[in-house]
């Protein structure tokens, strides 16, 4: 009898237990239902107040772009938009361009372009070559530090030799401002003489040689050097091209034995009064002048 009335005191409390938990599965699951639609709630205010953003956003943007172009200001994005279609309306035009040149068609605005392109170059170009011809002219006219030199010689020679007998004299500013003195083919040797021998000049010391055929002419060049006076000269003369004759400097400047042969070998120019004129390098049997601006080489089996 005790042990039934037990089972059934554990059959209440269990039943007991099993409503208790019913109830509280119940209650969560009520509580459940209503915390969802909060939450929903929630998402939809969150929602709204993103479109609200945006829409608002939008409607600020329209209106600066608004103002922008009224005022004519451009803001960094439209500025940014802007920068980019240039950039790649620019590169649709190289490649058009460079298409264009592997094919060798160019549209009428690209030769437009060209031929004006052509035309800037050529008058920047012309603009340079006037500048530089007005510095070249400038230069010219800024006076040399071997002038005084210069005018010295002219001095003294015009004093004891006279007036006439020099042909030029100037300053050859392309080889260091040197004073140059031309003279005639009938004085050279007498001015030659006197530059060595005048006192006040001295020039007693050849340094140079050679001779140059102009085709319309020929000359001969000698440079000179003063050690008592520290100076240097120039003397030139003309000569006829097709009779290439002047008188030799070897009795006043032995140094002037091996150029003046040289002179001869190369050009045929004939030192009258060199104490031995040969053909130093070539030779007597070869033909003809290499140097001279006609010459052509002789073939022996042509």
């Amino acid at each position: 009898m005790s042990d039934e009335k037990d089972l059934q005191q554990l059959k209440k409390e269990a039943a007991e237990r099993a409503k208790q938990l019913a109830k509280e599965r119940l209650a969560a699951k009520q509580a459940a239902e209503q915390t969802e639609p909060s939450l929903e709630s929630e998402d939809d205010l969150a929602l709204a107040k993103k479109k609200a953003a945006a829409a608002a956003k939008a409607k600020a943007a329209a209106l600066a772009k608004q103002k922008a172009a009224e005022t004519g200001e451009i803001s960094e994005e439209e500025l940014a938009k802007k920068k980019a279609a240039a950039a790649a309306k620019a590169k649709a035009a190289a490649l058009a361009k460079q298409k264009a040149a592997e094919t060798g068609d160019l549209s009428e605005e690209e030769l437009a372009k060209k031929k004006a392109a052509a035309a800037a170059k050529a008058k920047a170009v012309a603009a340079a070559k006037a500048k530089s011809a007005d510095v070249a002219e400038a230069k010219e006219e800024t006076p040399s530090p071997n002038q005084p030199y210069l005018d010295k010689y002219v001095k003294v020679i015009e004093e004891h030799l006279g007036k006439d007998v020099l042909e030029n004299a100037y300053i050859n500013r392309l080889s260091k401002d040197v004073p140059t003195l031309v003279a005639k083919k009938d004085t050279y040797y007498k001015v030659a003489e006197f530059l060595k021998y005048n006192e006040q000049l001295s020039f007693d010391y050849l340094s140079e040689l050679h001779g140059t055929d102009f085709q319309t002419h020929m000359e001969v060049y000698v440079h000179l050097y003063s050690y008592k006076n520290r100076q240097s000269v120039a003397l030139k003369v003309k000569i006829d091209r097709d009779n290439p004759v002047i008188d030799s400097l070897v009795p006043l400047w032995p140094g002037a034995n091996w150029p003046e042969c040289e002179a001869y070998d190369l050009l045929g120019i004939r030192f009258e009064g060199h104490p031995n004129l040969i053909r130093i390098f070539l030779g007597e049997n070869w033909v003809g002048y290499p140097l001279r601006k006609d010459y052509e080489p002789y073939d022996m089996e042509g």
